[in-house]
Formats: C-alpha cells, structure tokens, sequence
C-alpha cells in the first residue's frame, strides 16, 4: 500500500501576504518529514507525530513556540494523537513550558492507562518521563504579543471575533501496512480565558483515526467543532457513503460548524 501523509497548518486566509512563504515552507517540511517516514518503514503513529513536531518548533503556526497568549499573556497549549490501527489515543491539555505537546501527547497514549491529562497532572507526568521543560519566554513570539496587544486593545475576551483566530496545526497518515494515524496540536484562541480548553485535545471533536474508515484532523472554532464532535461525525457519514451530509446545508448542524475552517481525511 503507497504511504500518504496530508498535513494542514490553520486558518490559512487569515495568513498576510509577507508571511504566506514562510508558512508554505513550513508546510512542505512538516509533510516531506511526515512522508520520509513512511517511506523508511515507520507508523503512521510516526508519521503524525513527525509532521506535528516540525510544525510546532516553527513560529509561523498556532502550536508549540508559535502559540497564541491567554487573557494573562500566557502560552497553554492542547495536543492529541490517536492509532487508527487499535483506536489507542494521548491528550493533554492547558500545557505549559514543552516545546513539543504532541510528543507528550503520544507518551500518554503509550506509557500510560489513560487517555487524557491535563494542567498539573500532565506537567508532572512530563516531569516523570523526562520531558525537559523549556522557559515560557521561548515559546512566545513579539508577533504573538502584539496580537494579543491588538484583540485587547479592539473588543472584550468576551466580545472576541474567535473566527480570526483559528490556527490549530495537524496531520494524518495511512502506512504502508493500512494502518492509520491522525495528530493535532494548538496554542488554541488568542486572549482566550486562561484554562480554556477547545476541540483539539479531545478525540473525536479534534482528530479521529479508524483503520476501517479513516483518519482526519480538524482546524477552526473550537467551540462549534466539539458542539457535533466533527471529526467523529464527518467519519461517519464518510463511513455511510455520505459524503454530502459531512456538512449539509440548512442542517441545524451546518449552523454550529459554519465557522470550521477545513477538516482533513485520508
């Protein structure tokens, strides 16, 4: 079977103009990463992972050191990865101080008997598995700053237009042995309230992966893709042979999700 990976970077019409190559770029590494993996034989586990972490260490993107500030100034990020092969996933959420969220992510998966941590639990879990601590400063960008500067400066956090701010990365893959993988990871809403949690972290709404349908992660207005568990929903019609119902119009569904940006499949 042809390996494929298909990456996606976030809200890609809210990208300027001096920025668009920049993240092009980013795109083209995360995915020939992604697929150079496949191609030596690895997981699509691998795969996403690959693909994720090389778009987390680039600011360009929503994720790791690119990550939008909370109400507070603050980097938490949200991460999940999932095995279509045994339908095992990893998550964790309102991180802070880790470079790569995804790898923690895939660690909870792997090394754990949950699927979930978050906040305090899942900085001590990284503790315990050696995952070394980066200072918040270097996860935070003087472009970050002043787009939180800017969203403070224009509306209330409760006023916030959420859909300019969509940037959750991702990735999914098919192996070579018909396995697949799906992986996700944000710094989630600029000027959210600290805590906030969105759909990436949550399986299901963020990204799901079946080997006898396929994987997707998703990208845009947390709130509206967890309302309808999108990532879950679109499999399943794509399961049914409905590909016209993953969004239909003038379904009370296409109303709660009209702000999702894109969603990927294989």
């Amino acid at each position: 079977m042809n390996p494929v990976v298909v990456v996606h970077g976030g809200g890609a019409s809210n990208i300027s103009k001096d920025r668009k190559e920049r993240v092009r770029q980013g795109i083209i590494r995360a995915a020939t990463v992604g697929y150079n993996i496949l191609q030596e034989g690895g997981s699509a586990v691998d795969a996403v992972e690959g693909a994720v972490t090389v778009l987390e260490d680039d600011p360009e993107f929503n994720a790791g050191c690119g990550s939008v500030l909370n109400v507070n100034g603050e980097v938490e990020m949200d991460a999940s990865i999932m095995n279509g092969k045994d339908l095992s996933s990893g998550a964790v959420s309102a991180v802070r101080c880790i470079a790569n969220p995804i790898k923690l992510a895939r660690l909870v998966m792997e090394k754990t008997p949950h699927c979930f941590l978050t906040d305090q639990g899942a900085a001590k879990f990284a503790a315990d598995m050696g995952v070394p601590e980066v200072p918040e400063k270097q996860l935070i960008t003087e472009r970050n700053i002043k787009h939180l500067e800017k969203e403070k400066n224009e509306k209330s956090a409760q006023k916030t237009d959420q859909q300019k701010d969509l940037g959750t990365v991702g990735a999914v893959a098919l192996d070579s042995e018909g396995n697949v993988a799906y992986a996700t990871s944000t710094g989630g809403i600029v000027n959210k309230m600290a805590g906030r949690v969105g759909d990436t972290p949550c399986v299901g709404s963020g990204g799901y992966a079946d080997n006898h349908i396929g994987a997707i992660s998703t990208t845009g207005h947390g709130e509206s893709i967890l309302k309808v568990n999108l990532a879950r929903l679109a499999l399943f019609h794509i399961e049914q042979g409905r590909w016209d119902e993953v969004v239909r119009p003038g379904d009370e569904r296409a109303e709660a999700v009209g702000k999702v940006n894109r969603w990927r499949s294989v």
